[in-house]
């Protein structure tokens, strides 16, 4: 005899109710930069648009800032942590596998018994987490969703590598998603390209360094010109994907939130999308550099913090990085 199983009884729509955001206290500019390169702070402001970004102290923990910022869009959305029903930590700088760092946060936070868990989808975790976090709520599985990127990439980062010693900082930036009445969360865009795998990666595994195969620790590399490339012509054909799915035009779009991996790169990809004028595009990558899976919600909660987008504007975001992979998705404003 086959049972019959209940459908879900979720929100068919959700939307983000609120963010939050944590910078490390310790700002490093390029000048700190230059003691380990050969290079100039105009050659790096002219490859990246980065003038400074923030590098976490002993303290400042993945699962420290985390919190943080998980306390502030917890509180931005007006709800009690009792009533998150799970937890989503986007991270590659963790380096304690196990239990997840989710669960932690999850304790710490006062959301009880939430569900909890970490995914590694790169600079494109954002997107990830929330597109998961979509589907908890239509399935009924949680009322309320915490979406966090949290790194500390500080420590992935080999300060004699001329090519990526100045790109990566440190931070975390969380959203609450929850049910809505009309649709703010556009249908995701998301997938991978592993062919490219070795475009952006490890330096190493962490099995060489522990055999002693190698005595540097493992870094983050990549091919810069390939990931320009990539990024500029294929994700924004994703972009305009992203786009066409939610039924949005480049005109009706009040922001542009990209991955913050590379001045160049977004100021490229608003020329390919051919973004109105009008639209506010986020370019916190020039203070906070590259944090990956932080680098959206991080450039979020400093739109609306400074006035610059505001509740229920209509938002383009885009995340892509390390894999390859990407998300991307129209969104409105909490």
């Amino acid at each position: 005899m086959t049972a019959k199983i209940k459908p879900a009884k979720g929100s068919p729509y959700s939307r983000i109710l609120g963010v939050g955001g944590y910078r490390p206290v310790r700002t490093v500019p390029n000048e700190e930069i230059l003691k380990h390169i050969d290079s100039s702070d105009e050659w790096i402001r002219s490859r990246s648009g980065i003038a400074s970004r923030h590098w976490a102290g002993p303290e400042e923990t993945v699962a420290e800032m985390s919190l943080h910022a998980a306390g502030k869009a917890v509180a931005d959305a007006g709800i009690d942590p009792q009533q998150v029903g799970a937890v989503i930590i986007s991270t590659v700088s963790h380096f304690k596998q196990t239990p997840s760092i989710a669960t932690e946060v999850t304790d710490r936070m006062g959301a009880g018994k939430a569900a909890a868990f970490d995914i590694n989808a790169g600079c494109a975790g954002f997107g990830y987490g929330l597109t998961l976090a979509k589907g908890l709520i239509a399935d009924g599985s949680a009322d309320y969703v915490v979406v966090i990127g949290a790194e500390r990439l500080s420590d992935l980062t080999d300060l004699t590598d001329r090519s990526t010693a100045f790109l990566f900082g440190d931070g975390a930036g969380a959203v609450v998603v929850g049910p809505a009445t009309e649709p703010g969360i556009g249908p995701s865009i998301w997938g991978s390209e592993g062919d490219k795998a070795d475009v952006i990666s490890q330096t190493v595994s962490w099995d060489a360094y522990r055999e002693g195969e190698v005595e540097k620790f493992p870094a983050i590399r990549q091919e810069g010109q390939a990931v320009f490339r990539w990024a500029v012509y294929e994700m924004a054909k994703v972009a305009q994907q992203a786009l066409d799915a939610a039924g949005v035009e480049p005109a009706d779009l009040d922001v542009f939130i990209p991955h913050q991996a590379n001045m160049r790169i977004i100021d490229s990809m608003v020329k390919t999308l051919k973004l109105p004028e009008h639209v506010t595009v986020a370019r916190d990558v020039e203070t906070t550099g590259n944090t990956s899976a932080a680098s959206i919600p991080l450039a979020m909660e400093r739109l609306l913090a400074t006035g610059q987008a505001k509740s229920g504007d209509t938002a383009l975001v885009i995340g892509f990085g390390a894999g390859l992979v990407y998300a991307a998705t129209v969104v409105t404003l909490p």
